[in-house]
Formats: C-alpha cells, structure tokens, sequence
C-alpha cells in the first residue's frame, strides 16, 4: 500500500520539493543541487514511471489516488502527499494542472560516446535555445518522428525543467539525450562517427531542405539555433551544410520548435 500522508498546511517542510515553482532560476539552482526533476499531470506522471525514473514523492488532489494507485503501488515506500488543489496552488504558486505533482530523481548525465550507437541514424542538437517551451515542443516532435538523440548545448534551457516536460507531453523521458560539454568541439567527435552536421541556418551558401533530404545521407545530425539570433558564426564555420527551409509569403523564418518538425520530417527515412 501506499504511503498516504494528509497534508493542510502549505509551509509543511515536508513539501519543499513543490515550493514556489513560478521561480525559474531558483527552481533550476534547487533541481540541479538535489538532482530532481516535477512531473506535472497525471500523463506526465505516469510516462515518466513507465520509462523508469524513481520518484521521490507524489502530490495529489484525492481524486487522482484511484487512477495513479498502480503508480503509486510500484513506489510503496514513497511518500504521497494528498491535499486540496487549492493548497496545491498555495504551495506551487500556480494552478496545479489537474492537480497532479510528482518530485523524481534525475539521472546522471550519459557520455556522448556511450550514446552513439549503430541504429541512432539521426540526431538533433538544440543550441543555446532559452525558452523551456521551445525546448518541450523540440522533443516532442524528435519523438514522433523518430530522431533517435538529442543533444542539448552547454547554454541551453533544462529539458526536464517542468515546463519543458510539460510541453513535451513527457516525451522528453522516452528519447535518449544528454547535455553537451564541449560545444561546439563535440560536433568533431559527431563527423568521426559518420554523422553529417547540418546547420539549419539562413545563409547566401545554404542548400535548401528538399536537397537535404534528397542526398540520403545515412547518418544527419541537424542543428538548431536560438530563438532570434540562430546558430553563431563558429558552429557554422565547423558543420558540414548549411540548410534553410524554403519560405513564401514574405516569411524569413519559423520558430525554431516549428523548423525541427519541419527538419524531421522532411528527412525522415
């Protein structure tokens, strides 16, 4: 069974995992010091169990007990906190979707090497992209379109901050990925592997994504850039292609969530 604990007071120590998380910088600081990670709804809750992740504790609204009870059945020695939704909101600082929460234990980093294997044939790399949103959708269309890996650079936002996850649909959990350390020297490591970098910039010597796509190249690793700025002139410099999606209706650009879809599925195999 269960560990239920019934909590009314929202300055209960014991909450503190759910405290205040409005607060993006101080919630990032106390994620990576404690190595946790909030899953927020009852979907998000349950892919991240499924893909093996251990909770450390769940914040329910009573009504979610029965539906999450093999969830929670997994976990008997987890605690799970049961309160209102509207104490939820006091604790969180926001509505609650669903009035669902779960604190999970983040893993340790995997080395880039160990993540390049035969059958990851491509892979997207989301450079310096700040917004937890973009960062969410970005994995949610690597997932249904079968990008087998994600890189995120050194600057880039939190895949497992909760927006992110949110956005993601969870999907974040089902795809592999690990943050980049050497950025962009990695991309070298990347090349000896067989992988052709391909930079999805606008540029005068930028190929367009139809030709991309008809060169079937057998390994592609596709590279997105920040919100406004793009990719910087040193990635640039060291990828193989440049590529641009062809636009209409005097349109310069999409937002970049919008150009991975694109990118994916074009190239797709």
């Amino acid at each position: 069974m269960s560990h239920l604990v019934e909590i009314q007071d929202p300055a209960d120590a014991r909450l503190a995992d759910y405290v205040q998380l409005r607060e993006v910088n101080l919630r990032r600081l106390l994620e990576e010091e404690h190595g946790l990670f909030i899953a927020e709804g009852d979907k998000v809750i349950r892919r991240a169990a499924e893909t093996g992740y251990e909770p450390r504790s769940f914040l329910l609204a009573p009504r979610w007990l029965d539906s999450l009870q093999d969830v929670l059945d997994k976990w008997p020695d987890k605690p799970v906190y049961v309160v209102s939704e509207e104490l939820a909101e006091q604790v969180t600082g926001f509505h609650v979707h669903r009035g669902a929460l779960a604190s999970y234990k983040r893993r340790a980093a995997v080395p880039l090497s160990d993540l390049l294997t035969d059958d990851v044939r491509r892979i997207a790399i989301f450079d310096d992209i700040v917004d937890h949103t973009n960062v969410g959708a970005g994995f949610r269309a690597a997932a249904a379109l079968g990008v087998g890996l994600v890189l995120v650079t050194p600057t880039c936002a939190d895949p497992l901050y909760r927006r992110s996850i949110k956005v993601s649909m969870g999907t974040v959990f089902q795809v592999p990925w690990t943050r980049l350390e050497d950025w962009p020297g990695d991309l070298r490591l990347l090349q000896e592997h067989g992988y052709v970098a391909a930079a999805m910039a606008l540029a005068d010597d930028s190929i367009t994504l139809d030709e991309l796509a008809d060169r079937k190249d057998g390994k592609l690793a596709l590279i997105f850039g920040t919100e406004g700025h793009g990719l910087k002139p040193h990635v640039l410099e060291q990828a193989d292609l440049t590529v641009r999606i062809p636009m209409a209706g005097g349109v310069d650009s999409l937002n970049v969530a919008s150009s991975a879809a694109v990118a994916f599925y074009a190239t797709r195999r």
